[in-house]
C-alpha cells in the first residue's frame, strides 16, 4: 500500500531548528510533487513548501522564506523540510503530502482539484519559549 513515512519533529526552543523527513513508500509513479502542510490548533491548514521530484523545482510560502527550506535526497527518495529560527507560531502538526501527477504548486488555490493526493499521518513540532 502506498504511504508516506514521516519522521522528525519534536520539542524545540524558540530560535532553534528542526528537520522533518518524508519518504514515499510503495509509490510506482515518477511524476509527483511532495509537499509539507501544517495545521496549528484552531487554525486552518496551510501549505508550507513543496518540491517537484522530477526537476527539483521548489516552492515555499512567502511568510516562511528565509527560515524554512525544502530539499531532497534522490538516492533515498526522501524529502526534507528544514525549519530554522523557529517561533511559537510554528507550533503545529506538519503533514507530508504527495500529488501525482505534479500539476502546478502546492501554494496554488486550486491545488487539490488536480491529480491524486496522499497524506502522511503528521508529525508534531512544538516550539517553546
Amino acid at each position: 500500500e502506498a504511504r508516506l513515512v514521516e519522521s522528525g519533529g519534536g520539542l524545540v526552543q524558540a530560535g532553534g531548528s528542526l528537520s522533518l523527513a518524508c519518504t514515499p513508500s510503495e509509490f510506482t509513479v515518477d511524476d509527483y510533487l511532495v509537499a509539507w502542510f501544517r495545521q496549528a490548533p484552531g487554525k486552518e491548514r496551510e501549505a508550507v513548501s513543496c518540491i517537484d521530484i522530477r526537476d527539483g523545482e521548489t516552492f515555499i510560502a512567502a511568510s516562511l522564506k528565509g527560515r524554512f527550506t525544502i530539499s531532497t535526497d534522490w538516492t533515498k527518495k526522501t524529502v526534507y523540510l528544514h525549519a530554522n529560527n523557529l517561533k511559537s507560531d510554528d507550533t503545529a502538526i506538519y503533514y507530508c503530502q504527495l500529488q501525482t501527477p505534479k500539476i502546478g504548486s502546492c501554494l496554488s488555490a486550486d491545488y487539490f482539484q488536480y491529480g491524486r493526493h496522499y497524506w502522511g499521518k503528521g508529525t508534531q513540532i512544538t516550539v517553546f519559549s
